[in-house]
């Protein structure tokens, strides 16, 4: 991603730097053929070992126990899930072939090293693993959108300091940043220089880390208080309480990106739209090459930004795990997966869970 945000617990290490596009990152592992296999058998007995990253954020740890399950019920595989991380796991992909998949790979940060080893042929990319894409900027709660309609962009938000005091100065409004150390910081402090915020009655909050963001949302919507600031999807949050992403009021820039907006130390940023990041599954050339049916099953295999929230939410509320969260998925939501297999593939899965 990226997104700027750090992959402690996004994709978004580099969110928006992560933009991020980011944050992301899900590794998966590839299915090695068996040199034995008969040449009569279903290419679903072909699997073999596979390994699969399994990205430290939630929507990527959820992915992986996904795919795990999937394989391992539906094509046979045996699968091993291999702790994982954007830059380390697509390095690794990269130079050593392992782990074989990276479910949720957020290319903002690491585009250029996977763009030329997928020229050169060492991995491909599977399919989208997110169709809406990462999604990052300033929110507002749903409620403040429709009691204030006319609130619809950024410099509509910041007409209005009034709207969103701060706690510390009733006489200032106030937005919350990105947390502490997450790139997504620099870009959230460029974006409200660019925006002259301050001169408009804003200060900028840390919130120190993203529980603290998550639990000034949460806070806010227990009270039907007016919140402003920095998030992104997909995430838990968003799954449990609506929010609206304001409009830049101006398209993404990615040469004015690079330039100002994710750089810390330029001092003339001007008015950007965050860009949408691009996640996507990763796989290595040996996987694909020995993969047999499963390669078709990653070629399908997207979700849309609703569909993650929504389960994230489920997640948090239930403090579940990462298999706990693919069994809840798969047992509630067979319209969704069931179009990534085939109907004797489906069955089987259905079989097992």
């Amino acid at each position: 991603m990226s997104l700027n945000i750090p992959f402690i617990t996004s994709p978004c290490n580099s969110f928006s730097t992560l933009a991020l596009s980011v944050a992301t990152v899900f590794a998966l592992s590839a299915c090695s053929q068996s040199e034995n296999t008969s040449a009569s058998a279903p290419s679903t007995s072909n699997c073999g070992k596979v390994s699969i990253a399994n990205m430290n954020w939630q929507s990527a740890e959820v992915l992986a126990n996904i795919d795990k399950l999937i394989l391992e019920k539906g094509y046979g595989c045996q699968v091993e899930l291999v702790p994982g991380d954007t830059v380390p796991t697509a390095t690794s992909m990269t130079e050593k072939g392992k782990p074989d998949i990276a479910p949720e790979l957020w290319l903002s940060s690491v585009k250029e090293p996977i763009e030329k080893a997928v020229k050169e042929g060492r991995l491909h990319i599977a399919a989208a693993a997110l169709k809406d894409g990462g999604i990052e900027g300033w929110w507002i709660p749903q409620y403040v959108a429709d009691a204030h309609p006319e609130i619809k962009t950024i410099d509509d938000a910041l007409a209005r300091p009034d709207l969103f005091p701060s706690v510390e100065n009733k006489k200032r409004g106030v937005i919350y940043g990105c947390p502490s150390g997450w790139a997504c910081q620099i870009t959230t402090a460029q974006a409200f220089k660019a925006w002259d915020a301050k001169k408009k009655g804003f200060d900028l909050k840390d919130p120190g880390s993203a529980a603290g963001l998550d639990g000034a949302i949460a806070k806010s919507y227990q009270r039907q208080e007016p919140w402003l600031g920095y998030y992104w999807a997909p995430t838990s949050i968003l799954g449990k309480y609506k929010m609206v992403k304001l409009d830049a009021g101006v398209p993404f820039d990615q040469a004015e990106w690079d330039r100002c907006n994710s750089q810390a130390r330029c001092a003339d940023p001007k008015k950007n739209d965050w860009s949408k990041s691009e996640v996507v599954t990763v796989v290595t050339d040996n996987f694909k090459k020995s993969g047999g049916d499963a390669n078709e099953y990653l070629s399908k295999r997207a979700w849309g930004n609703d569909t993650v929230n929504q389960l994230l939410a489920w997640m948090s509320d239930n403090q579940a795990t990462g298999e706990d969260g693919a069994r809840y998925f798969l047992k509630n939501n067979i319209d969704v997966w069931s179009d990534w297999v085939s109907p004797a593939i489906a069955a089987k899965i259905k079989g097992a869970i």
